[in-house]
């Protein structure tokens, strides 16, 4: 370790967000998840040694947290002492540049190893006590990502209709607005709010035909959701699934809603201010309203590591006020 690392530690407040998740996180779990990623990292002939894993996955993940391009996020850690210190890139000829950062967040979304990760942080923050594992209520809720890319357009000279590079996103119409993206869908527990799942589809699939599929991944007692999962089916799927409904109710043409539904309703809306709360967060702090990159495979990974920007944001501001009180 060089004078100036040592210096850095002094100069680096131990309240620093970056220091206390530090010391939160029991990063060796995340290490083995990572383990296996470079053909080089058993067989030394696999080409030149490849950067450590966990260090470039903190890194990806202060990427996501600032909302940082990969050039953006090169020169961060080449100049902020806080982010060296974290990741562990100390020294200027060991930072990755842009290009490496790129391909080894591929490799994580080829790999499917952001969910993987995703859980074991939510599990870590359920021993400490932070986040509760099976909450009395599950909240589900999704909104629109705008895509990264243009949507197709036409080309006048020739007529001919230019693809978008975006293959995956389609559009749809919300209110009086028009988006070309997706659909993201979250669930949270009721109880704190931390994000449990994510999924991500075209935006033009209905929500309606989403609700099966997300309900093995609820722990909770009681499903809680807006109007725009209401159906007969999915109310037989969640009873079936053995999950209480709480899916808000919807009137129909010459059907308007029982004053009892009305309530009902009321009720619901009351409770489902967290998940509405995390997107709100998503977007606003973490800049998830629109993707950065193309495909929903990739859409949903970004939406991934927002999420565990958002939970251990939570995380860290639940300990902070536990520390006040006592």
């Amino acid at each position: 370790m060089n004078f100036f690392i040592l210096g850095a530690r002094e100069r680096i407040k131990q309240d620093n967000y970056l220091i206390r998740l530090d010391k939160l996180i029991h990063w060796k779990s995340i290490a083995d998840l990572l383990r296996g990623i470079h053909i080089n990292e058993e067989n030394p002939k696999g080409g030149p040694k490849a950067y450590n894993n966990l260090a470039m996955f903190k890194a990806l993940l202060l990427g996501q947290w600032h909302s940082l391009s990969d050039p953006a996020l090169e020169e961060a850690l080449r100049l902020r002492l806080d982010f060296m210190l974290f990741t562990g890139f100390e020294m200027s000829d060991e930072i990755p540049d842009e290009t490496t950062l790129c391909r080894f967040r591929n490799k994580l979304v080829k790999k499917g190893l952001y969910e993987r990760i995703f859980v074991e942080l939510n599990r870590q923050l359920e021993e400490h006590g932070i986040k509760v594992k099976k909450a009395e209520a599950a909240l589900v809720d999704a909104t629109i990502i705008v895509s990264a890319a243009r949507p197709r357009q036409t080309i006048e000279e020739s007529g001919e209709v230019k693809q978008s590079a975006d293959k995956d996103a389609r559009w749809v119409t919300k209110g009086n607005k028009s988006y070309f993206g997706y659909r993201a869908y979250a669930i949270a527990d009721g109880d704190k709010g931390f994000i449990q799942h994510i999924s991500v589809r075209p935006a033009n699939q209905s929500e309606l035909k989403q609700l099966p599929r997300l309900l093995k991944h609820i722990h909770g007692k009681r499903l809680l959701t807006d109007k725009g999962f209401a159906s007969a089916d999915n109310r037989q799927a969640t009873k079936k699934m053995g999950i209480k409904d709480g899916i808000s109710h919807k009137a129909t043409r010459n059907h308007p809603l029982r004053f009892s539904q009305r309530l009902f309703n009321k009720i619901i809306a009351k409770r489902r201010f967290r998940i509405e709360q995390a997107f709100g967060t998503l977007k606003r702090r973490f800049r998830m309203n629109r993707a950065c990159y193309f495909g929903r495979i990739k859409v949903e990974a970004q939406m991934y590591y927002k999420a565990m920007c958002l939970n251990l944001t939570k995380a860290l501001g639940m300990i902070e006020m536990n520390y006040q009180e006592a």
